[in-house]
């Protein structure tokens, strides 16, 4: 197992569904909150990320958010998930960002995304792993604040602002708990119109019939986590004909939003097995003690699967990215030559 291990970090891979707020090293939170004057409750990296349900990820998320304040703050968080991230594999992310309480507090769009811009550009030039964004609406403040940044984020496109060619989506994020998705439909219809991208997380703590609503009011091209579309088999149907991509983080089910008591009781198997593109990702890797390349051997460990499996796994990621179809065929070279286990 321990050489299989090492083999998948080695693997080249894709990450589809990573917060790059949720990147940001214990270390640089409590130099970024020193910086800005941002109170932790401990100044001991090891006792900040800790958390027994969804809501308490999230208010730890939160915290990680405020340490955020300037241009900089937002170079260096994206440098660093880059980089990290680039040790395990990973030759291709798309990440998001959400932006709603900075833009509430005051920062500006175009700072932030210029911020991320410039730290990506650097690590893509130091590693050669490429990043894109996705802009993430916060459901906590709304369709209507979700609305204005889908606004603010095309005008800043159309002006070819400092960064924003990089941004090639949107999405929506935080609670799903009594939220109707379907109310986003107008910050999705301007994105469309646009040429976003569209994404959503939905089937993290709700159900199969709100990713089905999702589906037909947003018009999603992917959709992020989607753990119970196995319960409705005419979605699981659809999704299968039509190769809806399904972003999964199955570490992530387990010790952030305990969709499931242990790794081995997913159902990651079940849907691969049903025919789904279901894919493997972080969602916030440092948050939670991850890597790539650690959930890809964890997967592996937990549901017996061997080297061959594990590749297409890969292989699939790369058919569920946004990447042109030149793009895709480059990084299916590099899997295709990936050494396995020896």
């Amino acid at each position: 197992m321990e050489a299989l291990a090492r083999a998948l970090d080695a693997l080249p891979k894709v990450d589809l569904h990573c917060h790059v707020e949720g990147t940001m090293r214990p270390t640089t939170m409590v130099e970024l909150a020193r910086k800005n004057g941002v109170t932790l409750p401990s100044d001991d990296p090891s006792e900040l990320y800790t958390y027994s349900s969804l809501d308490e990820f999230l208010a730890v998320f939160w915290l990680v958010q405020s340490t955020l304040v300037d241009r900089d703050d937002w170079a260096r968080l994206a440098y660093e998930a880059v980089t990290d991230s680039a040790r395990h594999g990973v030759v291709h992310q798309e990440c998001f960002f959400t932006p709603a309480r900075h833009l509430a507090g005051g920062q500006d769009l175009a700072v932030i995304v210029a911020g991320l811009d410039e730290g990506l550009g650097a690590a893509e030039a130091e590693t050669g792993t490429t990043c894109r964004l996705i802009a993430d609406m916060d459901r906590a403040f709304g369709p209507e604040a979700g609305r204005q940044l889908v606004d603010e984020l095309v005008d800043l496109r159309s002006a070819r602002a400092p960064g924003t060619d990089r941004v090639i989506g949107i999405g929506m994020d935080s609670t799903e708990l009594a939220v109707d998705s379907t109310t986003y439909a107008p910050a999705y219809d301007v994105a469309r119109v646009a040429g976003l991208r569209l994404t959503g997380h939905q089937g993290e703590n709700s159900g199969a019939q709100q990713i089905a609503d999702c589906l037909d009011a947003l018009g999603l091209e992917r959709v992020d986590h989607g753990v119970p579309v196995l319960d409705d088999a005419v979605l699981t149907s659809r999704m299968v004909e039509e190769r809806i991509p399904i972003t999964v983080c199955p570490t992530s089910n387990v010790v952030i939003a305990h969709c499931f008591e242990r790794l081995e009781d997913h159902v990651l198997p079940q849907m691969r097995a049903a025919g789904l593109l279901a894919t493997v990702n972080t969602d916030d890797p440092a948050l939670s003690d991850l890597d790539l390349g650690r959930e890809y051997a964890a997967v592996a460990k937990a549901f017996g699967w061997g080297w061959d499996q594990m590749v297409e796994l890969a292989l699939d990621g790369i058919e569920a990215s946004w990447l042109d179809d030149s793009e895709k065929a480059e990084l299916r070279t590099l899997v295709a030559m990936a050494d396995g286990p020896s």
